[in-house]
């Protein structure tokens, strides 16, 4: 049987808008453009950002058959991105049922920053329009 842990004190997990434009990209081709970004930060991990599917290209995603458990998040499922060869595998995650006290992290995806090209955060008003 999987534990279960809520976050707390001694292991606490907030999750807050963030009000930066984040593109990620693969071989050159951006495969997330957002305003709507997450920031998910976990006792002392760095911050986490997680990013709405719908503006994910899913399309140059490939899930994979990888998979681990998280006892504060829940299940969690992977994807690769073919373009970026080896090294971009497994290079997204998701919790696509998370436990309730992270519920809103359903329906993104967040960014290995080494098995991608680059995850870049601009200010809104400065980003180019996409």
């Amino acid at each position: 049987m999987k534990s279960v842990k809520l976050p707390g004190v001694g292991h606490p997990i907030t999750i807050d808008s963030n009000p930066n434009r984040v593109v990620v990209s693969v071989s050159g081709k951006v495969v997330a453009n957002s305003t709507r970004t997450l920031i998910l930060r976990e006792a002392t991990y760095p911050p986490v950002l997680y990013i709405p599917r719908a503006d994910v290209d899913m399309t140059a995603f490939e899930r994979s058959a990888d998979t681990t458990y998280c006892p504060y998040k829940g299940d969690c499922n992977y994807f690769s991105v073919p373009a970026g060869g080896e090294r971009s595998r497994n290079a997204a995650w998701t919790y696509e049922a998370p436990f309730e006290a992270v519920a809103v992290i359903r329906d993104h995806l967040a960014f290995y920053p080494d098995r991608v090209d680059a995850i870049v955060e601009t200010p809104v008003q400065d980003a180019v329009p996409s």
